[in-house]
């Protein structure tokens, strides 16, 4: 009897891309600014800092929204 079975995609980047990730330690709004076969550098269009990670991102929905969300609390 089949199972039920979670399936994964890794996210094809593009330089220049808007993203908003949802939730975790990474969330919010991020430039791609560099792409490679196993690292993304992304760039906090707020604070101008870049970080480096592992390719790690799965699509999940894309929508149109306001980019960056101002955060004032």
């Amino acid at each position: 009897m089949p199972d039920q079975v979670t399936l994964f995609k890794q996210y094809p980047f593009n330089k220049g891309e808007k993203i908003h990730i949802v939730d975790g330690r990474r969330s919010g709004d991020w430039l791609v600014v560099d792409v490679d076969d196993k690292k993304v550098t992304l760039r906090c269009p707020v604070s101008g800092r870049e970080f480096s990670w592992d390719r790690f991102f799965y699509v999940v929905e894309r929508n149109e929204q306001q980019w960056p969300v101002s955060h004032k609390g």
